[in-house]
């Protein structure tokens, strides 16, 4: 026989008790061979026999009943308590039609569905000069791709009428419904403030696309404040349950007020006549550094056709999405047995669970991993070939269970009687290493420089000369860069030199510390930043960049030889992370020279 409520099963070719005390069927046990089925009220119980040849009916007394089921007496109060402490009973109907199924359903032997995942990239400032080419290369790749824009008509008319779009602005977090981001595993940030002359650029935007011009600039739209800073803190706020972060996102642990966002209760065998029995405690100084931890034991038996313990969570008050993840870690300190890990997905008591079996270490603190593709969909202890793929972004409660059984007839190898103890310090979600960039931000080179001393400003980028009249556009480019690096997101910050519409192919000069100035292809950033979602070694790196074309000569490559294409996996090797700037002490006021020359056209 198996359960509704747990997953685990028992056989047995005695009689089977399905019980409540108000003589409503509600108990959850099924698959059934061959057996009796006694369903019993307050006083007088009807006798249903199931078998190939024959049915009858007649009426038994408690005591005959309990006889029947085993040697020990079922513990209805508790059976009630397990059953309103979870919000209810399972559906009646849905047990009758699980008993007709079970005659019929033959054991599962295709592999279950696996969890799919979308992979979808984001491309923020998608019709900016960067941004619509790192577009372009990521369909080019066959890579899903979703664009935030605020121009719909615009986005549509140069990417595509097919185009998947975000509409949203990064500076009014009222229309970044982090809704409209489910699926999305990765994001390029090209979005930036845009700083253009005063007099205004010509109709086919001249002097945008050859990247270098002297004019007296402004900011254009939005300040550095509201886009760089503000729309960053609005954009991560959106993203960040899609994306996830690097260290994962800690389900259970007792730090702060985490072990309060989990209610454990014990849901064991009682639910189908057995007497096994198991808690979920907190131990002051249990954990493997004396601090607290979490403790799940009892006492299993297999009386009363029983033979499993559990401990489950009441249903999230709002489900989990943990999409951006690729599985479950616990941190247990085992005793050799084999427990299982219960994800579920509905707020249904009577419902499908994601279930993985793992094994324990005895006296051993250990990490087990569970990744999502590994979970069986579980019905009742059968494995539900036809069950709808594993959905992470809405977990609803997280089971631990101690049985007999495994799954589909199968017995736990290290199942015992008797008492059993599994501390567990911490669940979290994880993400496989090695871990990748889920961030890719496109900055500028000069951030670091506005006041930094002995700096000569006549040899310096015009906005780092103009920062303060350009609305402290550095300072706050600075901000947000800080914003992604403390976000936990795994990132890669991008640093270019002064953007020009030319070709994409010369040579390239990576550094670190923001001391270079120069020029580089918007091509070319668009490469590096694609490149810089599949590659470990780009995580945790801020890098500036630059072509070795002086900016007094064009790049123009021969169309009938083109340069070769670029390993950027060999520069990413060499940076090192954390570092964002040359050591310096700011002193407490710092002049600028008012020069209105050349500035670098800040539409990415």
């Amino acid at each position: 026989m198996s359960c509704s409520s747990c997953g685990g099963g028992v056989a047995s070719s005695s009689p089977v008790v399905l019980a409540n005390p108000r003589g409503s069927l509600t108990a959850s046990c099924s698959t059934i061979t061959n057996q009796k089925v006694l369903f019993f009220g307050p006083k007088q119980f009807p006798r249903v026999t199931y078998s190939p040849a024959s049915r009858a009916s007649s009426r038994l007394s408690r005591r005959e009943i309990i006889a029947f089921a085993g040697q020990q007496s079922w513990d209805v109060g508790r059976f009630v308590k397990t059953l309103f402490f979870f919000n209810g009973p399972p559906n009646p109907l849905k047990i009758v039609e699980s008993i007709i199924n079970s005659f019929a359903s033959p054991v599962a032997s295709e592999t279950p569905k696996k969890m799919e995942t979308s992979d979808v990239v984001l491309v923020t400032g998608a019709t900016g000069g960067v941004g619509r080419r790192v577009v372009d290369i990521l369909r080019k790749e066959g890579l899903p791709v979703r664009v935030l824009v605020r121009n719909e008509e615009k986005a549509r008319s140069m990417l595509g009428p097919e185009v998947d779009l975000i509409i949203g602005d990064v500076t009014k977090d009222n229309t970044l419904d982090p809704k409209l981001f489910k699926g999305i595993k990765k994001v390029i940030s090209a979005v930036s403030v845009i700083v253009g002359p005063k007099e205004g650029d010509t109709p086919d935007r001249q002097k945008y696309k050859q990247g270098i011009k002297f004019f007296e600039p402004e900011i254009k739209g939005p300040s550095p404040e509201m886009v760089e800073y503000i729309g960053m803190q609005n954009l991560i706020n959106a993203i960040k349950n899609s994306v996830g972060r690097s260290e994962g996102k800690l389900l259970f642990g007792l730090k702060g007020n985490l072990s309060g966002k989990i209610v454990w209760g014990a849901l064991d065998d009682v639910v189908m006549g057995g007497v096994s029995e198991s808690t979920f405690q907190i131990l002051p100084t249990g954990s493997e550094t004396g601090g607290p931890t979490g403790l799940f034991k009892g006492t299993v038996s297999t009386s009363n056709n029983g033979g499993f313990t559990s401990i489950r969570t009441k249903n999230f008050t709002v489900p989990e999405d943990l999409s951006a993840y690729d599985g479950i870690e616990l941190r247990v300190k085992g005793d050799g047995r084999r427990y299982k890990l219960i994800i579920r997905t509905s707020t249904e008591w009577d419902t499908v669970g994601y279930t993985a079996s793992f094994d324990t270490t005895n006296g051993e603190w250990q990490s087990i991993k569970i990744p999502f593709s590994s979970l069986r969909p579980v019905f009742r202890a059968r494995t539900m070939t036809d069950a709808p793929p594993f959905d992470a972004s809405n977990i609803t409660s997280l089971q631990l269970m101690f049985s007999k059984f495994e799954y589909d007839g199968i017995l736990n190898p290290t199942f015992t009687e008797g008492p059993f103890e599994l501390p567990f310090s911490s669940i979290r979600a994880y993400i496989n290493e090695p871990i990748t960039p889920r961030f890719v931000h496109v900055s500028s080179a000069g951030v670091t420089r506005p006041e930094r001393p002995g700096l000569d400003l006549s040899k310096q980028p015009p906005a780092v000369r103009l920062n303060k009249e350009l609305g402290s556009i550095l300072t706050y480019k600075l901000k947000g860069e800080d914003l992604v690096r403390e976000s936990g997101i795994p990132y890669t910050i991008v640093r270019p030199c002064a953007l020009t519409e030319e070709p994409a192919g010369a040579d390239l000069i990576f550094d670190q510390g923001d001391n270079i100035t120069g020029k580089i292809s918007r091509e070319e950033v668009a490469r590096i930043c694609v490149a810089a979602l599949s590659s470990p070694n780009a995580v945790g790196k801020t890098f500036e960049v630059k072509s070795t074309v002086p900016f007094s000569e064009p790049y123009v490559i021969d169309p009938s030889n083109p340069p070769p294409e670029k390993d950027y996996e060999v520069y990413f090797k060499e940076l090192k992370e954390g570092i964002t700037a040359v050591a310096f002490a700011i002193p407490k006021e710092q002049s600028f020279m008012k020069k209105l020359e050349a500035v670098n056209y800040e539409d990415k």
